[in-house]
């Protein structure tokens, strides 16, 4: 069989806007909180720190729903490319007021980019959703993008991922650094938290056997989730402003994940990098704190 020909396969995808209601509540920040064996960082009406609501505002398909890969076998912003597979490629994040905990917010998410690109592996589909977050005032509070890769790939397909290198002679970690020893238990606790169904992160003979990978696959956002500790654990008082984040390559079940920065203490923009200690980086971004003092 031919390499699908993605272009035409989405020629006609135009899906309207879809918007929806929800809140993210305190016992998810708390559930969230112990899986970075912390206690709750936030309770109800607290600020909910920033991207914590992927804890809130969870789609729930039913479990006929579902494809092979475990997501929805079709949605709203799913594109109808056929044996889709799918992988987050980054986001942006803005934040005009903190979101929180247990706050009812709108959300209006629509399609804002559909992009055909060729790399090593092939063709592949970058699609970017925005998602805006309204209080009941009207006021935007969180606005926010999400770029996800979908490629054709059928199943027993290799990805051409290679098993990692050994990591080399790893830095020096910072007095700020945040790291997470990640296992089976730790892929399987996250995927509750956001009721991710993909595949990838607990069903080993599927990772390996249908969609290449040589093991689990350490969630994107979790990756992301940790850059952002750092500002929360170590700039007191300072909210976030701006978030660029883009994944470069997958972390595997059982490695330990550091997230660091080499940004002078006190610095309002932050350069910050994720993955296993010794290798290249998996995850980059750069955060932009507030100018100003936030308060809960």
């Amino acid at each position: 069989m031919g390499e699908v020909d993605l272009a035409a396969a989405t020629a006609a995808w135009s899906p309207a806007p879809v918007s929806t209601t929800g809140s993210t509540p305190a016992w998810s920040v708390a559930a969230f909180s112990g899986l970075l064996d912390l206690p709750p960082v936030a309770g109800e009406g607290d600020a909910l720190p920033p991207l914590w609501h992927w804890f809130g505002f969870l789609d729930h398909p039913r479990q006929d729903e579902l494809g092979d890969d475990g997501h929805p076998a079709a949605g709203t912003f799913l594109p109808p490319v056929p044996d889709r597979r799918r992988m987050i490629a980054g986001g942006r994040l803005e934040v005009r007021r903190p979101m929180r905990v247990g706050e009812e917010l709108t959300r209006v998410s629509a399609l804002t980019a559909s992009e055909v690109k060729h790399g090593r592996s092939g063709a592949m589909l970058l699609v970017t959703v925005r998602h805006e977050y309204t209080g009941a005032d009207g006021a935007l509070a969180v606005a926010e993008e999400q770029d996800v890769v979908y490629r054709s790939q059928p199943p027993g397909a290799s990805r051409g991922i290679a098993a990692p290198d050994p990591p080399g002679s790893a830095p020096a970690a910072s007095g700020e650094a945040v790291e997470l020893r990640t296992d089976p238990t730790l892929l399987f606790r996250f995927s509750a938290l956001t009721y991710n169904t993909h595949r990838i992160h607990y069903d080993e003979p599927y990772v390996t056997g249908v969609e290449g990978y040589p093991g689990l696959v350490v969630h994107g956002p979790l990756l992301a989730l940790m850059l952002l500790e750092i500002p929360r654990r170590h700039r007191p008082g300072r909210g976030v402003a701006h978030c660029a984040y883009r994944l470069a390559r997958p972390v595997f079940s059982g490695a330990t994940v550091r997230a660091d920065h080499e940004d002078s203490p006190g610095g309002d923009v932050l350069r910050v990098t994720g993955g296993v200690p010794g290798a290249p980086p998996s995850i980059t971004a750069t955060i932009t704190l507030d100018t100003e003092e936030q308060h809960r």
